[in-house]
Parts: structure tokens; C-alpha cells; sequence
């Protein structure tokens, strides 16, 4: 984990409500892992807790972060009037990111909304020894613009949408069902809407595949010094900010599908 000073590179609007903003980190960078998030310092000092988002990409050879996010309240909206040349400190990278020391593996990805945030370094880090499908849902069109900043070439990609406006029109849970009926998937990551892994979980659980969820909870300090964050599994009580936000899916009491997996492929 490392305390940053990062220079703002680009903060672009590409929604009504979404920006992809780019920073330049030459330590943390270099130890990021997909699923991994950082604490974002805010310069108003009456916000006094810094916001946790997930990492999109980086780019370590360039020593380039990028965040994806949505602006809901006081302290995104500041991310969101950074400017070029701007100075943000981070804190990070923290957490337990996603299985991805995997090789000769049949790898889907899916994710909804917000949830494709982590999805292009998930990507990248799987394709490099494994076949990698996509699956991408969204309520409109515009709420998958992002999917233009990820590299997809040489990826199955599948997309759908609550209104129709792009790609298939309904949501990602029909065509995973399609996905793991007619091909041996060895194991499927999904970030989203609760309901949304909920159901990915479940239908994953269902075809014996093993299943990884990244939980999104409030956050207060980000490296498990309260317990802001605590949820319930199977083993016992976890900190979101420490244990996860990454976890197999049949260990949380809330996600944990009705069947179990006998797939090793975090192994």
C-alpha cells in the first residue's frame, strides 16, 4: 500500500454522469491487481474520509491509474472538477483482488452498470493464458460507453441492455445461462449490482462452476481498522476492505448459491 501524490493526466465526461479519469503513479501503479481499489483523499477538508473506488486499469509501463466512476454525492462530485494538472492523493492499492494466475483456462467476465468498472484489467490480466468471455449489461446505451476504454480484441463479447438501445435487449443472467449450457466454463468473475451477482452466483452455482463476486459496502478507513464494512459468511464475520472485495461467492451468506462448486480453479 502506498500514500501518493498523483498528478490528474485526464478527467473525461463520458456520460451523463460517468468519467473516466486517468492519473499519473509511479509506485502504486506498479502493484495493482484487478479488483483492488484505492481511497481517494478529498481537498475539502469537512470531508474527512476519502472514497473508495475501484481500480479500471494500470497501465505500469506507462505508470498510468485509471478510475471509472459515477458521481452520486458531494465527494465524486469534486473528483469529477479535477483538472488536468491537478494533484490527488491516493492510498493504495487495498484490498484482495481476482483470481488471475490462471493459465489454459475458459474465463466469463460479467459485468453490470458500474460493475464493468474493474472488468478491463480483470480482462487484460486473464486473456494473456486464457479464453476470455465478455458479458456486458447496462440500463441504456450510455451507461456503457466505458466499454469503448477496454481492449476486447480477441474477446467474446456479449451486450445487453434493459431498454434494447445497445446490444441484446435484456440482462446479462439469460445470456450466462446460455453461455454455461453450451460450453465448459472453468470459472466466472462478476462485479455489479447486488442482485445482479446474487443471480450470477446462483446460475453459476447451478452449473458446478466456481464463482468469484466483488462486493461493493461502505467504507470508512479501507484498511480494516473499523468495521464499517463487516459482513457475514461462512467462515465467519469478513471486512469488505480487507477479505474482499473480492470472494468465492459460496462463501457469503447473502450471495451463497444453493449448490456448491467442486471447481479448484483459484488453486
Amino acid at each position: 500500500m502506498f500514500l501518493e501524490d498523483c498528478k490528474v493526466l485526464e478527467n473525461q465526461k463520458i456520460g451523463e454522469d460517468y468519467y473516466l479519469m486517468k492519473i499519473e503513479s509511479k509506485k502504486a501503479s506498479q502493484h495493482s491487481k484487478a479488483g483492488q481499489f484505492f481511497m481517494l483523499k478529498l481537498k475539502n477538508e469537512i470531508r474527512i474520509l476519502r472514497r473508495p473506488i475501484s481500480l479500471h486499469y494500470a497501465d505500469k509501463e506507462r505508470n498510468i491509474l485509471e478510475f471509472y466512476y459515477e458521481v452520486k454525492g458531494g465527494g465524486t462530485k469534486e473528483f469529477a472538477q479535477l483538472e488536468s494538472g491537478d494533484i490527488l492523493n491516493i492510498q493504495g492499492p487495498l484490498g484482495t483482488g481476482f483470481t488471475t494466475q490462471l493459465k489454459d483456462k475458459k474465463c466469463v467476465v460479467v459485468g453490470g452498470g458500474m460493475g464493468i468498472a474493474p472488468t478491463k484489467l480483470l480482462i487484460d490480466e486473464l486473456k494473456k493464458n486464457n479464453e476470455v468471455i465478455f458479458i456486458a449489461g447496462g440500463r441504456g446505451k450510455e451507461a456503457l460507453n466505458i466499454l469503448s476504454n477496454l481492449n476486447l480484441e480477441g474477446v467474446k463479447t456479449y451486450i445487453t441492455t434493459d431498454d434494447g438501445s445497445l446490444g441484446e435487449k435484456g440482462n446479462v443472467i439469460s445470456v450466462l445461462s446460455k453461455v454455461l449450457a453450451e460450453e465448459k466454463i472453468d470459472i466466472v468473475q462478476t462485479c455489479g449490482p447486488h442482485k445482479m451477482m446474487e443471480a450470477v452466483a446462483e446460475t453459476a452455482g447451478k452449473a458446478h462452476v466456481f464463482c468469484e463476486v466483488s462486493l461493493e459496502e461502505r467504507m470508512a478507513c479501507g484498511v480494516k481498522a473499523c468495521v464499517g464494512c463487516s459482513i457475514k459468511t461462512l467462515d465467519g464475520m469478513k471486512k469488505v476492505c480487507h477479505d474482499g472485495p473480492v470472494f468465492d461467492s459460496k462463501i457469503i451468506v447473502d450471495v451463497n448459491p444453493k449448490e456448491n462448486t467442486g471447481c479448484n480453479c483459484g488453486n
